[in-house]
């Protein structure tokens, strides 16, 4: 779930929550009945809600999530051909090119303690958000808040860093 969001959070074009999809609705929405907000009692839908809320901050803070939606040069897939472990990783540019964003999605329940990203710069690469958090229901886990790019070649790109991606974790870095 944490995936899809974050995916789609990231992904060009305008963002759209429909009712109860910041706290993990269950049932399909009706006029004729309000939304289950009962569910919030619950501390998984509270840390669903937690993870959207600290995602549309991420959305606020970096133009390149927004201010460039329709310049095909602000997006760049960096892998969207890993059938096999079902992870995708791209970059969103800002318009200025600074504090640019790369997000990381895995779509499956495998956890990839060695997933090596490709990257298109040697700059730092710095965790503003890893779904993998208490707060967020993950493991909690203890990860490096900065990642240097190695010169090793991966997904098409000159550089590469390692990172422990968990099984449906999600990896949202500022360059």
């Amino acid at each position: 779930l944490k995936a899809g969001y974050t995916f789609m959070f990231g992904h060009p074009g305008k963002k759209l929550l429909f009712m109860g999809q910041d706290f993990g609705q269950l049932r399909e929405w009706s006029e004729a009945r309000e939304l289950d907000w009962y569910l919030l009692g619950e501390e998984n839908h509270q840390k669903l809600q937690q993870y959207v809320s600290d995602l549309l901050h991420i959305y606020r803070k970096y133009p390149a999530l927004y201010g460039a939606d329709n310049d095909p040069s602000a997006f760049e897939w960096i892998n969207a051909n890993d059938g096999d472990r079902s992870i995708f990783s791209f970059v969103r540019k800002s318009p200025t090119r600074r504090n640019n964003i790369l997000i990381v999605c895995n779509f499956t329940p495998v956890d990839r303690p060695d997933y090596r990203v490709g990257v298109p710069r040697r700059k730092q690469f710095k965790l503003v958000l890893n779904s993998d958090e208490t707060k967020y229901g993950g493991s909690g886990e203890e990860r490096p808040l900065v990642y240097k790019p190695e010169k090793q070649e991966c997904d098409g790109q000159k550089y590469s860093f390692a990172y422990p991606l968990p099984g449906y974790g999600v990896a949202v870095f500022e360059y």
